[in-house]
């Protein structure tokens, strides 16, 4: 079955928002960039897609004109197998990333990216609903913490601890970079391999 490694929104206008967190991102681009090397080294396919939305203003860091939309940096470089701007949530939507996947007969998705609860977990719902295997690489997902209606604060762990509750076994197989990693060298060396 032929994966595809999906690097959603891993771009620097997360860095110009309030919430932004160094401290978190350095170890999230430590596993973004393993699976990047390890998709490199074995001559798979990486998509990247980006977000861009909202007023084409300067002061909205998700509009193009800001020159934000563009990767994050410290993310490794790579040659993208296709590039695709979206402007909702999932990657899927507007873009024409299902043709593209379709086109190259593309069964198995691994996500990754930013933000974890929000167009990392919305791609993989949508892609495990038109039919897609998705594994979900938590290590290599970001969030931030974020402040719930009654003003206490939601830590970005609980809210990745929770997406992956929710995905697993529903929407994706959740895993981290490692067991990505296992998981996609015994599909390509055994095709029968569940």
């Amino acid at each position: 079955m032929k994966t595809c490694l999906l690097v959603i929104d891993a771009q620097e206008s997360f860095r110009h928002r309030p919430y932004f967190s160094a401290e978190r991102t350095t170890p999230y681009l430590t596993a973004q960039n393993a699976l990047i090397t390890a998709f490199q080294t074995r001559g798979l396919p990486i998509v990247r897609v980006l977000h861009s939305d909202g007023p084409e203003q300067a002061d909205n860091p998700f509009a193009r004109s800001a020159g934000f939309v563009r990767p994050l940096q410290g993310l490794q470089a790579f040659d993208a197998a296709a590039e695709f701007v979206k402007s909702r949530h999932s990657a899927l939507v507007g873009t024409g990333l299902d043709v593209w996947l379709v086109q190259h007969g593309i069964g198995r998705l691994v996500v990754s990216g930013i933000r974890t609860e929000q167009c990392c977990e919305t791609t993989t719902r949508h892609a495990s609903d038109l039919g897609w295997e998705v594994d979900f690489v938590t290590d290599a997902t970001l969030t931030f913490d974020m402040q719930q209606a009654d003003g206490c604060t939601l830590p970005a762990d609980a809210i990745a601890q929770r997406t992956a509750t929710v995905l697993q076994g529903r929407f994706a197989t959740v895993c981290n970079v490692a067991q990505a990693l296992e998981r996609l060298d015994a599909k390509h060396t055994n095709p029968a391999f569940p």
